[in-house]
């Protein structure tokens, strides 16, 4: 919000659209959306909310439509993932690679096991370990 009081003052100053749009794009966006490959999935509908209410007064600020949070995540997680599968020196390189579909070469989605016990979130080797006698 204090990105948004300096981008209002600017606009009081009649500073012309393209500055400010490059001025949001730098300040604003960038701290915005640091982390946004990371977050991006998990996030939650309040959160979103209060993005999408972020970037819409940025937008009438400068007089635009600008990116909603969901498009940037969706492009900037394709990038990233892009990105690892053409680096072969990458650490999830061959990861993703063996998550490759043999009949149609597309990626399959990778799976996520939790284990949701009352009152731990302890892998359950822990939880074994614990519970033996030489513990």
């Amino acid at each position: 919000m204090s990105r948004l009081f300096f981008l209002r003052k600017l606009r009081c100053f009649n500073v012309c659209s393209k500055m400010l749009e490059m001025f949001y794009r730098s300040v604003v966006t960038s701290s915005l959306y640091f982390a946004v490959v990371c977050w991006g999935s998990s996030i939650g509908a309040g959160d979103t909310n209060r993005l999408n209410k972020l970037v819409k007064k940025a937008g009438s600020i400068i007089g635009c439509k600008l990116d909603c949070p969901e498009e940037v995540v969706e492009r900037r997680t394709l990038k990233k993932l892009l990105s690892i599968l053409d680096n072969p020196d990458h650490p999830l390189h061959h990861l993703l690679q063996g998550q490759r579909s043999t009949f149609s070469n597309r990626l399959i989605q990778l799976s996520c096991h939790k284990d949701r016990h009352s009152r731990t979130f302890l892998p359950s080797a822990i939880r074994l370990y614990n519970k033996s006698p030489l513990a």
